[in-house]
């Protein structure tokens, strides 16, 4: 009797109980609203489990389940009629044999879904709505990997209008493609869950199959006020750190303890992981663009660039500054800080090629759940409020010629980026990360504070040389 139980309640739960109408522009999306009030554990932060973090009706921290709800909305207005979008997580990525990285979500599904986990897959279309294939788990999993969500979890926690467990995709997904006119997938977190299928390779051989993130770029361009809320945290939480890492460099000049401190004080203030592996380039190691060794001396009167940004709660920062951390510049570097290509006499008026030598970067890019945050758009789109980029104009002079970098000796192995978050407003822009110190003086006053101990420095004595 009781396994008859059991198995009539899987059978409800794959299936749509009750609803609740979503509205688009061309039809109806059933949503399910079925709901047993006690789930806890879904293998991420709840509101019952985590309090402290999510309030009620939140399925990530700042983000509620209406604002899913709306941004699958969304995403099937701007799709055309009867298409099918194909969303799958991304993969777990194995350290040794049997442990795994720590984890993190594909961009596209957590704007979708709000599930920070591996191994699901999520259709959307106007016919069913959100349908969310999820992994199974056993006992032996929960045992040594911990709890993770489920079908039941799909439809109450992250209200799928559909739930399947993911061994049922290969009876299900093919009907769904073929009643498709057009598939979206996005081609950068692609999953052999799905692209294995005779179906889709069929949909793809009939040039049916496009990447879908031409359309949620699109939607992730613009943030929500509650996504400028959680990347001004971040911006906030990684300029923090930032700081109190150049006041450490005073006195600690490994490029791996500069690594460890940054990475130590985004997590202390609330930061999931950083956003990428911290550049910490000292001299000319500041000239490798994405430089990622991170095992050098500084030796005294280096330069170092520091390029960092974290993680909170699926959205990023990242910051760029460059400093002498004994407080003292030389002409060269003062000059390659404060003075143009053109004016010190590198660059020839005119001469774009040498341009891209010294700096083959673009001047900034978009920044949201992703570093280079949609991506698809055009280079020529027009900036509108609620749109975050970064602005990061560089030089990269290495101490010998790579790419034909035309430099005076004085310059070579000289590398310097200044890169800020900057939010556009309704009035024109805030800059996210403008407590950090860029300016040669204000860098000289920030590094003479507190006699050589960073704990000694004053927090307002510290906002006051940032802001002077």
């Amino acid at each position: 009797m009781a396994m008859a139980a059991r198995l009539l309640r899987r059978t409800l739960l794959a299936s749509e109980v009750g609803s609740r109408v979503l509205s688009t522009s061309r039809g109806l999306v059933r949503q399910a609203a079925y709901s047993t009030g006690r789930i806890v554990d879904v293998g991420q932060p709840t509101p019952q489990s985590h309090p402290e973090l999510l309030a009620d009706g939140e399925i990530t921290p700042g983000i509620s389940s209406e604002e899913y709800i709306s941004r699958r909305k969304r995403l099937l207005e701007v799709m055309p009629e009867k298409s099918l979008a194909i969303i799958a997580s991304a993969d777990q990525q194995m350290m040794t044999d049997v442990v795994p990285y720590p984890f993190r979500q594909s961009g596209d599904y957590l704007y979708i879904t709000g599930c920070t986990q591996p191994g699901g897959v999520a259709v959307l279309s106007e016919e069913t709505g959100l349908c969310m294939f999820m992994p199974e788990t056993d006992k032996e999993d929960v045992v040594w990997q911990g709890q993770t969500a489920g079908v039941e979890a799909a439809m109450d926690f992250f209200k799928a209008d559909k739930a399947f467990p993911l061994s049922q995709l290969q009876k299900i997904l093919p009907d769904m493609i073929e009643r498709s006119k057009a598939v979206y997938h996005n081609v950068k977190t692609s999953s052999s869950s799905y692209k294995n299928l005779d179906a889709f390779r069929r949909a793809s051989l009939n040039k049916k199959v496009k990447d879908l993130a031409h359309y949620t770029d699109e939607l992730r361009w613009v943030k929500s006020k509650s996504e400028v809320k959680l990347m001004r945290e971040s911006a906030s939480i990684v300029s923090q750190s930032l700081l109190q890492t150049m006041l450490l460099s005073r006195t600690h000049r490994e490029e791996s303890q500069l690594a460890a401190k940054i990475e130590y004080e985004c997590k202390m203030r609330g930061a999931q992981r950083m956003a990428f592996h911290p550049v910490v380039g000292g001299g000319a190691n500041g000239s490798v663009i994405h430089y990622s060794r991170n095992d050098r001396k500084i030796k005294t009167g280096d330069l170092l660039l520091m390029d960092v940004g974290c993680e909170y709660h699926g959205y990023l920062s990242d910051l760029t500054r460059t400093w002498s951390p004994s407080g003292r510049f030389s002409p060269a570097q003062v000059k390659m800080l404060i003075k143009g290509f053109q004016e010190l006499g590198i660059l020839e008026k005119g001469k774009s090629v040498q341009y891209n030598y010294l700096n083959p970067t673009a001047i900034g890019h978009s920044l949201g759940m992703d570093i280079h945050d949609s991506v698809t758009l055009p280079k020529d789109k027009a900036l509108e409020p609620g749109v975050v980029i970064t602005i990061e104009p560089g030089v990269y002079i290495p101490p010998s010629p790579i790419l034909n970098e035309n430099a005076p000796e004085r310059f070579r192995g000289i590398g310097i980026r200044i890169e800020d978050e900057v939010l556009v407003t309704e009035t024109g822009h805030e800059v996210l990360t403008a407590s950090v110190p860029k300016e040669v003086a204000h860098l000289t006053t920030l590094m003479s504070m507190g006699g050589g101990d960073a704990a000694a420095v004053d927090a307002h004595e510290l906002r006051a040389a940032c802001s002077s």
